[in-house]
């Protein structure tokens, strides 16, 4: 029997969303399931801001060689990582469902916070929505791993702003203070969905992956990446939409940060148009 192998960063974060994917995937097909721990040149360089590191694909760019070379069978990434070019070749061979897309507080509520306390994110997209909702606080720039940014509550940061997937993932959705509705604090493009990698012309993996894929989630997600597409953006950049469906409809709600002024807007359309509005929104945002 063919036993897969999945390609995975090695912070907690990953190899725990790496596991939840090699789970499903044996539970549906009876197909075992290998972690392997690659280490992406993102995981390496944690004394720079994301945007000085510069490039596309921090995250992703080693796990997939991997998958062209053969060495991996599939790759499971965070979503929001994932560029909006795809190398030739490659996939989505599964969209698993979306979980909590959210932005969680942790360590206080931003009513309790003071002015002047030192709130930390590394997102462009975080502190733009942060600067609108309370532009007395002090916003610091963080990077690692979930542990790592909840322990800057220990040295002289009063609260930090992370994803609510990422917490409930680790079971440390409890630490939340305040969970931000999705209208008043754009998540970032694919929040709290992951991405399943594969080849493209590997068959028979495709049909197993099948299995574990979730249509809305993979709907919502891409009206999102179209969104981004449109604007150019990467983590760097201070613009977000956030696509749900209800009743046959697609609501999108997007925001963009230019010339340091931060643009919003809601759009709501038939769902099998939720592309088209995702796109208007950003062409909007832009004129």
């Amino acid at each position: 029997m063919r036993t897969l192998k999945l390609g995975t960063r090695g912070s907690l974060l990953a190899r725990t969303q790496s596991g939840h994917v090699a789970e499903a995937i044996t539970r549906a097909t009876g197909i075992p399931v290998e972690l392997v721990i690659i280490t992406t040149r993102g995981d390496k360089v944690q004394d720079r801001p994301l945007a000085e590191v510069g490039g596309k694909g921090l995250f992703t760019l080693e796990l997939e060689q991997g998958l062209l070379d053969g060495s991996l069978d599939l790759a499971v990434h965070s979503m929001k990582d994932m560029p909006t070019d795809m190398p030739e070749g490659l996939i989505f061979g599964a969209i698993p469902k979306r979980v909590d897309p959210r932005d969680a507080l942790v360590g206080a509520t931003l009513d309790e916070l003071s002015a002047g306390a030192v709130i930390g994110t590394g997102s462009a997209r975080r502190a733009a929505q942060l600067r609108r909702l309370r532009p007395d606080l002090e916003i610091r720039g963080i990077r690692g791993n979930v542990p790592t940014r909840i322990a800057k509550l220990e040295e002289g940061y009063d609260a930090v702003v992370l994803a609510a997937a990422g917490l409930a993932r680790l079971d440390l959705l409890g630490e939340a203070r305040e969970l931000f509705a999705e209208d008043q604090f754009v998540p970032a493009v694919g929040q709290g969905a992951l991405a399943v990698q594969c080849r493209a012309d590997d068959a028979e993996l495709l049909g197993w992956l099948a299995r574990i894929h979730d249509e809305p989630t993979a709907r919502a997600v891409e009206a999102e990446r179209a969104f981004l597409q449109t604007v150019s953006g990467g983590c760097s950049v201070p613009a977000a939409c956030h696509v749900s469906f209800e009743d046959g409809r697609a609501h999108v709600h997007a925001m963009w940060e230019r010339d340091g002024q931060l643009r919003r807007t809601r759009l709501e359309g038939p769902a099998e148009e939720a592309v088209t509005y995702a796109v208007a929104a950003a062409k909007g945002l832009a004129s």
